[in-house]
């Protein structure tokens, strides 16, 4: 078989469990899988590792439920900030930062110095640990190696991968994002972590969680480690008193940052004030693990004064599908994957602070492309509709919505990058969220013009045309709901168009 990247994604999705595996997962109640700790660091030996191996890394630990990958982000762009130094470059001199999802190809959740691994070193790692598993289950006597039994699902899989990567390439600063929760994450195998964070938190994944703030703090505190420094932001009452419960029982020092003073005269590379609250935990975080490498010009008190090299990894991080705008002609996109209730509120405040005060009357023409497979759609809907309403002082906040699938493109269907079993196949043909999406909208809003299509490009298409027949100087796109609806929109938009 071809061992390229094209052969290593279709083989990795093979490891993706399908939407009835899932589905029966979240109706059972049983929640996360309390035996994924052993069974993980079972695959670590598998391949060759024990996890204290790991510690080489130096990782940072984030877990969260909103802005885990920015606040990564950003901790990754001001180290690399650093390893660009002759100074520091025998403490650090190669990053690794580890998130999920992707956007547009699966090597995005696996980056060095920033940047997403190759095509080639993508496959070279892929079918390395995919080589050694097989060999494993060949010592074990299993029956037949090659099944994809023989090896973890999707997110364990890359997360073994991304870790043995780092390995191999000699990184020595890796910013691992959790996946779902943190207590029983995948990623949670690490032993010694340099330092700990927990960005905001909400109420997400409650079939694998919990149904309360205090149950969802309780798993994403589980990352915390014996003597390692842990680091959040303001959280709500209930969340933080837990938080601080679980750091005294596991032996974590846990500080509550504030917004830093010096980030409203930066211009951040993602845009929207709520960044600010993730890139003040970022500044902490990478602050705590440079002088933990010891950097002993880096001040105990980071909120004084910012260094040089905080500022530059600060303003040029980039991170897209998170309070993108792009320009195209007359037509202005803004992507932003909210997917939770308190992440699309935040979208939509983003959005209503990028219209211009000129154009929030009801003769200019903005456009909504949504889609959410998963989780409450109609629920999402309507808080972004009332966020809109509330922040413009106008009902109508959209001129046109437009409800689509996560399905790429019309002739080819999804890219392979952006496959995914884990939504209903039957509703993604038959449309029905979409159609009850457009019900939705319909009765909240009577004057929008409200379309049902089936892919990603119809939609895109769609608002290309409304731009081409427009008399005004713009026109304003909101792409939200999904971040696998963004990552396709992605697509699109940078494909030739036909």
């Amino acid at each position: 078989m071809s061992r390229d990247y094209a052969a290593a994604v279709a083989a990795l999705n093979t490891l993706q469990s399908n939407f009835s595996i899932v589905d029966a997962i979240r109706k059972s109640g049983r929640g996360m899988n309390k035996q994924a700790i052993p069974e993980m660091v079972e695959w670590c030996h598998k391949i060759g590792y024990e996890p204290a191996d790991f510690n080489i890394l130096n990782p940072i630990h984030i877990a969260g439920t909103k802005g885990k990958g920015s606040t990564s982000a950003f901790i990754s762009s001001v180290l690399a900030q650093y390893a660009k130094s002759p100074a520091v470059s025998n403490k650090l001199s190669k990053t690794g930062l580890y998130t999920s999802p992707h956007l547009r190809f699966v090597r995005e959740r696996i980056q060095i110095n920033d940047k997403p691994l190759s095509e080639e070193s993508f496959a070279k790692y892929f079918f390395e640990i995919w080589d050694l598993l097989e060999t494993a289950a060949r010592r074990d006597g299993h029956p037949n190696p090659s099944d994809p039994s023989t090896k973890p699902v999707y997110f364990r899989f890359l997360t073994l991968m991304a870790f043995h990567a780092y390995m191999k390439e000699g990184v020595n600063a890796a910013v691992i994002e959790c996946g779902i929760g943190g207590e029983y994450d995948s990623t949670n195998i690490l032993v010694q972590p340099s330092v700990t964070g927990i960005t905001s938190l909400g109420i997400d994944h409650t079939a694998m969680l919990g149904n309360t703030i205090e149950e969802i703090a309780w798993h994403k505190s589980g990352i915390f480690k014996s003597g390692v420094p842990a680091y959040t932001v303001q959280q709500s009452d209930a969340a933080i008193k837990v938080l601080r419960q679980r750091a005294a029982e596991k032996g974590a020092d846990l500080h509550v940052v504030q917004r830093h003073p010096e980030l409203d005269q930066l211009k951040l590379g993602l845009a929207a004030d709520f960044q600010k609250t993730n890139a003040s935990l970022a500044i902490a975080i990478a602050a705590a693990h440079l002088r933990k490498l010891g950097l002993a010009d880096i001040p105990e008190n980071i909120a004084d004064s910012l260094p040089h090299e905080f500022r530059m990894g600060l303003e040029t991080v980039r991170w897209p599908g998170r309070c993108e705008t792009r320009r195209e002609g007359k037509v202005v996109w803004h992507l932003d994957g909210g997917h939770t209730l308190d992440s699309i509120k935040v979208a939509g405040e983003w959005f209503a602070s990028r219209i211009p005060s000129a154009k929030t009357g009801r003769t200019s023409k903005r456009i909504l492309i949504f889609n959410q497979q998963t989780r409450d759609a109609a629920a999402l809907a309507r808080a972004l509709h009332s966020t809109l309403v509330a922040a413009l002082d106008d009902e109508r906040p959209f001129t046109h919505a437009v409800f689509c699938t996560n399905t790429t493109f019309t002739e080819t269907g999804f890219k392979p990058d952006l496959v995914s079993v884990n939504a209903n196949a039957s509703d993604v043909e038959s449309l029905s969220v979409q159609r009850g999406l457009a019900e939705t909208w319909a009765k909240i809003d009577q004057e929008a013009e409200v379309k049902v299509m089936r892919t990603i490009e119809e939609a895109v298409a769609f608002a290309r045309k409304e731009g081409d027949a427009t008399n005004e100087d713009e026109v304003l796109v909101l792409i939200t709901g999904s971040l696998h609806l963004v990552g396709g929109a992605l697509e699109v938009l940078e494909s030739p168009v036909s």
